[in-house]
């Protein structure tokens, strides 16, 4: 059985902390990967697309990761994402693992608020 915790931190680490989009992909996603964001066609090719310009090609932009959760075949990770000259976001992205990979995507995504009723907002 594969270690879907381990394998999951390892594509966040690529993913998120390095920004080597396609490396993660290559490493962790299915061919027949579904993508439930509406602005991306289904399959790796068109995420690596469409995120790469995002992370690799963005070399100001961080996404911190502030917590990973995996429950079975489920994995979610919760990032800060800081761009210059945008409001920084929090991101949830959920992935459904089958067979050890990854074959399903879905994000959510909310700006961080400028003003909060209290001190400890998003993260």
């Amino acid at each position: 059985m594969t270690d879907n915790r381990s394998a999951f931190e390892h594509f966040c680490d690529l993913f998120y902390a390095q920004k080597r989009v396609a490396d993660a992909f290559a490493f962790l996603v299915a061919d027949d990967y579904r993508q439930h964001n509406p602005n991306i066609h289904d399959g790796p090719a068109p995420a690596i697309e469409m995120l790469t310009p995002k992370f690799d090609g963005s070399p100001d932009a961080r996404f911190e990761i502030q917590r990973i959760i995996v429950d079975g075949d489920l994995a979610m990770v919760h990032v800060k994402a800081s761009r210059p000259g945008a409001p920084d976001a929090a991101v949830a992205d959920i992935y459904r693992f089958e067979n050890g990979r990854i074959v399903e995507h879905w994000d959510v995504l909310q700006q961080v608020p400028v003003h909060a009723v209290h001190d400890h907002p998003m993260f």
